[in-house]
């Protein structure tokens, strides 16, 4: 008789002698298994660990934790969303795995999550950050459904005080770019600054998507369908691609990239070109001040990037835009044209 092992976590390995093995393990992160796949000291091994496994004790925050990552909320994310969502989850469980619940009112327990936020800032106020935000979230899901009486990490502010005022992609950055960068570069370039989309949705995004018009996506961090009208750049950038795959956006191999493998390849290019200060994600933004400097409206702006009106106020405001000195140059040369007399002041009559 055949027994389903669930959750088995398998890693290759090759020793000094040249033999390559595999370790298998009872989940990820789980204890390793004795005996040949398969084996009665395998399987029995396999029975012990997941009767060992601890079971979220009820009341604990633990049971949230487990309940959260159950859910709607957390499974219909993407798979890179919910990997990095699970590194943080772990941090948490670590520290207040088994916080009880009915201690969340306690006025002290907020002081308690802030000084573990403090601690983990001192490693990397950014991680910290992420960490608090995560949990606030979770205990926010928590909230809206009677599992908790009080969510005492709202509103905590930010350990990290970095900008991203300054960090867009300047019209020197991109031809640098396009100069050093291999051909297969030039499109995820050009579709980032024309679309305003997302890494993981470009990198997802099929051939079945263009209609030679339009790019029609559903981004997956939000839900939200996005239609993009298509510009005459990138346009005879997609019309002169080599179809090889489904998918539009492939490595020198003809293949559809991996999140890291991208990643890698683009920080190489970026160091070709002398391009500092400014990642690939730094290019949804710049899409943005571009069309505001476009003289775009923020409805305009939220249709093409398929942010919400609020975030593309917040990016203008205080992420992006940084006060563009074009900015100034148009809003005179408006009011040039309003008064009809650029070479006098307007009378105040």
């Amino acid at each position: 008789m055949r027994v389903p092992l669930k959750g088995i976590n398998t890693k290759r390995k090759r020793l000094a002698d040249g033999r390559e093995v595999t370790y298998y393990y009872a989940w990820k992160g789980g204890p390793p298994l004795r005996g040949e796949y398969g084996s009665p000291e395998f399987i029995a091994s396999y029975m012990e660990a997941c009767a060992q496994k601890r079971a979220p004790a009820a009341g604990s925050l633990l049971a949230i934790l487990s309940g959260f990552q159950a859910s709607s909320a957390f499974t219909r994310k993407s798979a890179r969303y919910r990997s990095d969502l699970i590194k943080q989850i772990k941090v948490i469980e670590r520290e207040f795995g088994d916080f009880p619940l009915r201690a969340l009112p306690d006025r002290r327990t907020r002081g308690e999550f802030l000084a573990w936020r403090d601690r983990l800032a001192l490693r990397s106020p950014r991680q910290a950050d992420y960490a608090w935000s995560t949990l606030a979230r979770i205990l926010s899901w928590a909230l809206e459904r009677g599992l908790v009486l009080l969510n005492p990490c709202e509103r905590g502010g930010r350990v990290y005080s970095g900008s991203r005022a300054e960090s867009v992609w300047t019209d020197a950055d991109e031809a640098a770019f396009l100069r050093a960068a291999p051909p297969h570069l030039h499109l995820p370039l050009l579709m980032a600054l024309w679309t305003g989309q997302r890494q993981g949705d470009l990198l997802r995004l099929t051939w079945t998507a263009y209609d030679g018009t339009h790019l029609r996506l559903r981004q997956s961090k939000t839900g939200a369908r996005v239609t993009v009208p298509v510009a005459a750049q990138l346009k005879a950038a997609l019309d002169s691609a080599h179809r090889v795959s489904p998918v539009i956006l492939v490595n020198t191999e003809g293949r559809p990239w991996t999140g890291d493998g991208f990643r890698s390849s683009w920080r190489k290019a970026c160091a070709a070109a002398g391009i500092v200060g400014v990642t690939f994600n730094d290019l949804r933004g710049t899409a943005v001040t571009r069309l505001a400097l476009a003289e775009a409206t923020e409805a305009e702006i939220a249709t093409v990037t398929g942010h919400t009106l609020r975030d593309v106020r917040s990016i203008l405001d205080a992420h992006y835009l940084n006060r563009d000195p074009a900015l100034g140059e148009s809003a005179i040369r408006k009011l040039e044209r309003r008064t009809k007399s650029p070479d006098r002041a307007p009378d105040c009559a």
